[in-house]
C-alpha cells in the first residue's frame, strides 16, 4: 500500500527545484546532538482564522516515526518568536502510537470557516504565521535558550523547527515561510535530518488527530464510491469533505513537479449520464506519488472541493479531488483510457447560465454550456487536433489554443472578443506535463498550429480557466506572423500614437529601451506625437518617495535617436508618491513624447499634480489654463489611479489638444469563467466615474470651441462597448475609431486567449481625412517589449475655417497624388 497524504499544495504550474548550497568560511547553525527517533514535529501552522485562512486556528502536529508508542505526559510545545526572545509553553497528555499523529491546538483567529479535528491537546499560543520557532521539549518549564547552538545545547528538546529565514533558532538552515494558507510539514517519510529547511516544505494545512481525522472528518467509515458518483451532476461532489473508499481507475497521467502532485484517474466503468465525469485528481502535495500510467489503482481518501483563494469568497469554480489518499496498485501495465476527441461542434457557444450568482448547485448542462462541457470532463484526459494559436507562449510556459477556429477569428489568427456575451468558448489553455527536458515547452505566437494531436487530463485553474495539461503536445507550426509597421505621416498630417510601455524605469535594461524604440522609430514611423502610458519613476519600484521620472524619459528619448528617430521632447507632471496606484514605489504616469521639427508644445505654467486644468477663450481663441494640465485630479474618480494629462500642441498653425489617459485597471473584476455568472465587473464602477469626469472636461473645450481638434488616447483598460467608452462617445462628441474598423481587426492587447480592446484613440469631429491603425507588433507574440500593441492616428487637423481647410485638403491630396514635394500651407 503507498500512502501519500503530506501536502505542500500550491496552485502555480511550475516545477519547484531545491538545491544545497554550502559557502565557504560559513559555520552552519547549530543542530541537535541527534536526530529524534520516535516523536517529531511533523507540522506546523500559524495562520489560523487570518485574511484568507480556512481553518480557525494555528496549530502543531506531532508525529511517531518509531515502532513503539511514545508517551507525552510531561511533554510540552513552546514556541518562540522569530526573534528568539521568549517561550510560551503548552503542556502535553496521552501518547502517540507508532506511525500516528498527535494534534495540538493553538489559538483561535477571528476568521476561518473551519474547525480542526478534535486536537488531541489544546493550548492558547498564537503562532506567527511566517516565521518563528517551535520546539518539542521534555518538561514543561519555559526554555530559556535564544540562539541555535544553546538550544541545541539544552538536552530537553527532543524536536525544534524553525520556519521563516529570519528565525534565529532553528535545525541546520530555517524551513521555508508558511503563509496565512499554508503550513510547513514533513514529509509522508517523517525523515529528519536535523536541517530544517530539507526535512520541511511548505503547503496546505493538513491537520490530523491521533484518531487519524482531519477536519470535516468525524470518524464514520468510507462510503464506497465510484468517481462518477464522486464527480456528481453539478460542480459540487456530493461527498464533498467525506471519506470515500473502493474508487477505482487507471492512471492516465501524473504531475512529478511542483508542490501540487498527484496524479488522475479514470474509470474504466462508465456510467450512462454526460453529465458525470469518470476522471478524478489524487492529490498528494509535494511528494511524487509512486504509481505509473497504466496502473489500475483502488484509492481511499477524502473528497475535497479545492479553491484557489478562501472557498467562502472565491470567485473562481473548485476542482475536485481525492485528499489524504492511501492507494493500492492492482495492477499494471493496462491501456489507458482514449481520450475525449473535442471538435469544433463539441463546445457550445454560450458560456453559462446566468442566474446572476453562484451556478455550482445547477445541473451541468454540457451540450448548452461550455463552462459546463468543461466540468463535465474535468479531469478526463480530451485531445484536440492541429490546434490554432490564439494566446502565445508566456513565461509561465502556457498558451492558448482555440477548438472552434471559425469562432470570431482575427484577420491574423487569433480570437477577437466582440461584446460581452461574445466570449470565445473554444478558448482552451495548453500546459504540459512532459519534463521540458524531453520536450521544450513550445515558443508560439498568435496563429500558429500545434499540429497533430494534443492531448491530457483538463482542470480547472484560476488563471485561465479550464486547461489541458499535455501528455502529447502537438509539434509547433510556424505560421510566419510578422511584427507590422504603419506607414508615414504625409507633410500636412499630424500623427498622434498611445503606447503602453508596461512599467518602464530608468532601471530597465538596455534592451527593452530599444526594442521600444525602434517600434517608435521604425514601426510607428516616427510619430509627431508620443502618448505614453506606465512610465515609471527614476528608481521603479523602489519605494522611498522618489516621484521624477526624468531619467526614464531621458532614456528613452535617447533611445529612440539611436534607434533612427528624432530627439524628441517631452512633457509630463510628476504625481504625488503613492498617489496614482500601479507596481507599489512605481508612481506611474503619462506623458507626452513630441518632435519640436514637427510642431510645437504651448507651455503655459500652472500645472502640478493637484491643479485642474481649465478652459478659457482668449481673443476668439480656447487654450487651455496650463499645458500640460491634469484634469480634475481631486476628484474622486481618479483615486489611487492615473490622471489625464491635457496638452496644447500647435501644428502648422492649427492647435490641437491632446488628453493622455491611463484609467483604472480591471482588477478585482470576477473572471469570466468563474462561478458566478454574469460575472461581476467591480472595476467598471470607477472607470464610468473617470470617463464622466473626462467626458465634463472634454464638454468644456467644445462649448468654448465647437471645432476644437481633440485627441483622447490611451489605455481606458475597456472595451468599445462598456459603460465607459460609451459616455465618451454619446452624442458624437468623440468618434472611438477602432470601431471604424472590421470586427475581425479591433484588438489590441491578448488575454487568455481573447483579442480584445484595451487601448483606445477617439477624436472630436473636427480633425480632417482621420486614417487610423493598430500596429501589431506585441500582444500576439511570445517575444515583447510590452504587452500592449501601439495604436497611431493620422489626421488633418481642422483650421475652423472652410476655406483654409479646403486648402490643406487639397494640398494633402495632391500630395498623395503626386508626392512630397509641393510646399506644406
Amino acid at each position: 500500500m503507498t500512502t501519500s497524504r503530506r501536502a505542500a499544495r500550491r496552485r502555480a504550474l511550475t516545477a519547484a527545484v531545491a538545491s544545497g548550497l554550502v559557502v565557504s568560511g560559513v559555520a552552519a547553525p547549530a543542530a541537535l546532538a541527534a536526530p529524534s527517533a520516535d516523536a517529531v514535529i511533523a507540522e506546523v501552522y500559524g495562520g489560523g482564522g487570518n485574511s484568507g485562512a480556512t481553518l480557525s486556528n494555528d496549530f502543531v502536529e506531532l508525529a511517531n516515526r518509531g515502532g513503539a508508542a511514545v508517551s507525552l505526559d510531561g511533554f510540552s510545545v513552546q514556541y518562540a518568536p522569530a526573534s528568539g526572545s521568549s517561550w510560551q509553553v503548552t503542556p502535553l497528555t496521552g501518547g502517540v502510537a507508532p506511525g500516528a499523529r498527535y494534534l495540538v491546538a493553538q489559538a483561535k483567529g477571528s476568521g476561518g470557516t473551519v474547525a480542526l479535528p478534535t486536537p488531541d491537546a489544546t493550548g492558547t499560543i498564537t503562532l506567527s504565521a511566517t516565521a518563528g520557532t517551535v520546539a518539542l521539549v521534555q518538561g514543561t518549564t519555559a526554555l530559556t535558550c535564544k540562539t541555535a547552538a544553546d538550544c541545541a545545547a539544552d538536552t530537553r528538546v527532543k524536536d525544534l523547527v524553525g520556519f521563516g529565514s529570519t528565525a534565529v533558532i532553528r535545525e541546520g538552515t530555517a524551513a521555508p515561510a508558511p503563509s496565512n494558507t499554508a503550513s510547513v510539514a514533513r514529509a509522508t517519510t517523517l525523515g529528519d535530518t536535523d536541517d530544517n529547511a530539507a526535512d520541511f516544505t511548505a503547503g496546505a494545512p493538513t491537520p490530523t488527530n491521533s484518531k487519524g481525522e482531519t477536519p470535516g472528518e468525524t470518524g464514520p467509515p468510507p462510503v464506497t464510491a465510484k468517481i462518477h458518483d464522486i464527480q456528481g451532476s453539478t460542480r459540487i461532489s456530493p461527498f464533498k469533505d467525506r471519506k470515500v473508499g473502493g474508487v477505482t481507475g487507471v492512471v492516465t497521467a501524473i504531475r512529478g513537479f511542483g508542490s501540487a502532485r498527484g496524479f488522475w484517474l479514470t474509470d474504466t466503468a462508465p456510467d450512462a449520464d454526460p453529465r458525470t465525469s469518470e476522471g478524478l485528481f489524487v492529490f498528494t502535495g509535494s511528494t511524487t506519488p509512486a504509481v505509473a500510467v497504466g496502473d489500475a489503482v483502488t484509492a481511499t481518501g477524502t473528497v475535497r472541493e479545492f479553491y484557489p483563494d478562501a472557498p467562502a469568497t472565491s470567485p473562481y469554480q473548485s476542482l475536485t479531488e481525492l485528499t489524504s489518499a492511501q492507494w493500492t496498485v492492482d495492477s499494471s501495465g493496462n491501456a489507458v483510457p482514449a481520450p475525449t476527441v473535442v471538435t469544433p461542434e463539441s463546445v457550445p457557444d454560450t458560456v453559462a447560465p446566468a442566474p446572476g450568482g453562484n451556478i455550482e448547485p445547477l445541473p451541468l448542462e454540457p451540450s448548452k454550456y461550455s463552462l459546463d462541457f468543461w466540468e463535465t470532463h474535468e479531469s478526463e484526459t480530451v485531445s484536440v487536433s492541429d490546434a490554432r494559436v490564439v494566446g502565445p507562449t508566456s513565461s509561465f510556459n502556457e498558451l492558448y489554443v482555440t477548438t472552434k477556429p471559425q469562432q470570431n477569428p482575427s484577420v491574423r489568427g487569433g480570437a477577437v472578443y466582440l461584446d460581452y456575451d461574445r466570449l470565445n468558448t473554444g478558448v482552451l489553455k495548453v500546459a504540459s506535463l512532459i519534463p521540458f527536458a524531453e520536450t521544450p515547452f513550445p515558443k508560439v505566437n498568435t496563429g500558429d498550429v500545434l499540429t497533430g494531436e494534443t492531448s491530457g487530463p483538463v482542470e480547472y485553474s484560476n488563471f485561465g480557466g479550464y486547461t489541458l495539461f499535455a501528455t502529447k503536445l502537438g509539434a509547433a507550426k510556424d505560421n510566419g506572423l510578422r511584427r507590422e509597421s504603419t506607414r508615414k505621416q504625409r507633410s500636412g498630417e499630424l500623427s498622434v500614437a498611445t503606447y503602453n510601455v508596461e512599467n518602464l524605469s530608468a532601471l530597465d535594461s538596455a534592451e527593452k529601451f530599444g526594442e521600444l524604440a525602434k517600434a517608435v522609430a521604425t514601426n510607428l514611423a516616427k510619430p509627431d506625437i508620443l502618448n505614453l502610458e506606465e512610465i515609471q519613476d527614476n528608481n521603479g519600484p523602489a519605494n522611498d518617495g522618489t516621484v521624477a521620472a526624468d531619467q526614464t524619459l531621458q532614456k528613452f528619448v535617447d533611445a529612440i535617436v539611436a534607434a533612427g528617430g528624432p530627439r524628441y521632447e517631452w512633457r509630463q507632471i510628476d504625481p504625488e508618491n503613492g498617489k496614482d496606484g500601479g507596481q507599489p514605489g512605481g508612481n506611474i504616469r503619462v506623458g507626452f513624447l513630441f518632435n519640436p521639427a514637427r510642431l510645437s508644445f504651448v507651455d503655459r505654467p500652472g500645472g502640478d499634480a493637484a491643479t485642474a486644468v481649465g478652459v478659457v477663450k482668449e481673443h476668439g481663441k480656447t487654450h487651455l489654463t496650463a499645458s500640460p494640465g491634469r484634469v480634475e485630479p481631486a476628484d474622486e474618480a481618479w483615486t489611487s489611479s492615473r490622471k489625464p494629462l491635457a496638452g496644447e500642441f500647435v501644428f502648422q498653425g492649427r492647435t490641437v489638444f491632446v488628453i493622455a489617459n491611463h484609467f483604472n485597471s480591471k482588477g478585482g473584476d470576477q473572471p469570466t469563467h468563474g462561478r458566478n455568472q454574469p460575472p461581476v465587473r467591480s472595476s467598471e464602477v470607477q472607470r464610468a466615474k473617470q470617463a464622466t469626469v473626462l467626458r465634463g472636461f472634454i464638454d468644456k473645450v467644445l462649448a468654448s470651441d465647437k471645432n476644437a481638434n481633440i485627441v483622447v488616447a490611451g489605455d481606458l483598460n475597456d472595451y468599445p462597448f462598456s459603460p465607459a467608452v460609451r459616455t465618451l462617445t454619446a452624442g458624437g462628441a468623440l468618434k472611438d475609431l477602432i470601431a471604424s474598423l472590421p470586427e475581425n481587426e479591433r484588438y489590441s492587447y491578448v488575454f487568455e486567449g481573447q483579442s480584445q480592446v484595451l487601448d483606445h484613440i477617439l477624436a472630436s469631429r473636427a480633425p480632417r481625412g482621420t486614417d487610423y491603425d493598430v500596429v501589431h507588433l506585441n500582444a500576439e507574440f511570445a517575444r515583447q517589449a510590452s504587452d500592449h500593441d501601439p495604436q497611431v492616428l493620422r489626421f488633418r487637423p481642422s483650421a475652423g475655417n472652410p476655406i483654409q481647410d479646403a486648402v490643406y485638403d487639397l494640398a494633402d491630396h495632391l500630395e498623395r497624388v503626386f508626392g512630397p514635394y509641393l510646399p506644406t500651407p
